[in-house]
């Protein structure tokens, strides 16, 4: 038994040792896919993975994806897991402490009692010499997680010593990301800040890393000003990159909601001449949103604007772009508003048969003024009695909702227009799927008497039933 534990502690030790010379030596590197310290490329990558939910959900860790190879624990883990399982419980979990007696924390039970006991309760203190022990497993980072919340500033600091050597680890792991968390919430001032010295020279890896990136958020939301510009400026010449990958797209945005636009400048020069292909990128248009709400200086959002309103029928199409044009609609100034209801008008039919475009001409009709409604309704009804326009977006499985759109928006007098355009073809829309949602409409607004009374009447002879 003793040959084979020295075996197990080898081998971990080796794994240990194997991914700090990673860590040592690939900052420094200046191979393609290494994090040198020289700039990256602007170009934009191909679509990426949806950001994950919260892993403390699930019971298998997952992949670390295509983040930095330093920060990647995920062999780690998977070796600790797998031994532990083999050995079913007769040797509890251990530290990564490769400084410790390596036989001794193998023989800790400390936290299978933790999880088995139901009548002993817990304390921090009770955790000392087992910190990082508890937090890399699921429910002993949960229990760090609730005492931080509470705890005095004598027991945080009791545990804080062993949290700070094993830092940069613990932010990478699936469960002790949280508790590092934790300690930039509700640590003290000091600790915060030790903490986040424990980041520089690393906060680009661990931008791009799934649970990295998130304690990087954490920290912006939380550290001064000083710490945060230290923080953003290992950012500089990788800006794209970040908004391009699945996590550190989350950091780009934390840094312009968090941090004082005269100290993100470089990030915001990054996206000039790529505001349309950043628009057009699943994270991308995130971050293009989170520019318009929270840079408002002038020079920015004419410039950024700028670019959108040339390609405004492009991006109303795009997937992703659409998003950008009804954050447009929704949020910025009426001059704005109006200038893109200008560039679709003449394409309302189109754009409202399109499944993108369609949510985009709801919002022109949701946030527009009366006379870019009306405008939009005539556009609607065409020029002749057939009311050719009308006809084909009534019946088509988008602009079906437009129509919709225009009955719960208009104002009395065009709405009486539309529903007496409508009232001709009720019959011929019973036949279509899509016509039968706008029937439904129309039977609602006379049933509930949403509006005039007299709707009631002049529909009495349309064929509704009520």
């Amino acid at each position: 038994m003793g040959t084979w534990r020295e075996g197990v502690q080898k081998a971990y030790l080796e794994t240990i040792l194997d991914q700090n010379k990673q860590e040592c030596e690939l900052p420094h590197s200046g191979k393609s896919g290494g994090f040198s310290h020289g700039c990256y490329e602007n170009s934009l990558y191909g679509y990426g993975i949806p950001y994950p939910g919260n892993p403390m959900a699930d019971s298998v860790l997952p992949s670390v994806g295509s983040g930095n190879p330093v920060f990647q624990n995920e062999r780690l883990t998977q070796f600790t897991s797998m031994m532990r399982s083999s050995m079913e419980g007769s040797i509890g979990s251990w530290h990564s402490d490769i400084g410790s007696n390596m036989e001794g924390r193998f023989a800790s039970t400390l936290l299978d009692e933790f999880k088995n006991s139901k009548t002993r309760s817990f304390e921090l203190s009770d955790i000392v010499d087992h910190v990082v022990e508890f937090s890399t497993d699921q429910y002993g980072s949960r229990f760090i997680q609730q005492k931080l919340e509470t705890a005095t500033v004598e027991e945080k600091t009791k545990i804080f010593p062993e949290i700070v050597p094993h830092a940069r680890i613990l932010m990478t792991d699936v469960f002790g990301n949280y508790v590092i968390q934790k300690f930039f919430e509700h640590g003290t001032e000091s600790q915060r800040k030790e903490l986040a010295s424990q980041l520089t020279g690393h906060v680009l890896p661990l931008s791009l890393q799934i649970y990295g990136s998130r304690v990087i958020q954490k920290a912006l939301e939380v550290v001064g000003v000083d710490q945060q510009t230290q923080m953003v400026a290992e950012l500089d010449c990788a800006v794209i990159k970040c908004v391009r990958d699945q996590n550190g797209n989350h950091v780009i945005q934390k840094c312009i909601e968090c941090v004082p636009q005269d100290r993100i400048q470089f990030i915001i020069s990054a996206f000039y001449g790529q505001v349309v292909a950043l628009s057009t990128h699943p994270y991308g248009c995130r971050v293009i949103q989170r520019v318009l709400e929270h840079c408002d200086d002038p020079k920015t959002q004419q410039m950024i604007m700028d670019e959108i309103m040339q390609s405004v029928c492009v991006l109303a199409q795009d997937q992703h772009g659409n998003y950008v044009i009804q954050h447009v609609l929704q949020h910025g100034n009426p001059h704005e508003r109006s200038a893109i209801i200008s560039k679709l008008a003449g394409q309302i039919v189109k754009m409202s048969q399109q499944k993108f475009a369609s949510n985009v001409v709801e919002k022109c009709l949701t946030f527009g003024g009366p006379e870019e409604r009306l405008l939009l309704v005539n556009e609607m009804l065409g020029s002749t009695d057939e009311n050719e326009p009308l006809q084909v977006m009534m019946k088509d499985q988008f602009g079906n909702y437009v129509v919709q759109k225009v009955l719960e928006t208009c104002d009395d007098r065009s709405l009486e227009l539309i529903l007496s355009r409508i009232k001709v073809h009720l019959n011929t829309l019973k036949k279509y799927t899509y016509g039968k949602h706008i029937v439904s409409r129309v039977e609602k607004l006379i049933a509930t008497g949403e509006r005039r009374i007299g709707l009631s009447a002049s529909f009495s002879s349309g064929g509704i039933a009520i």
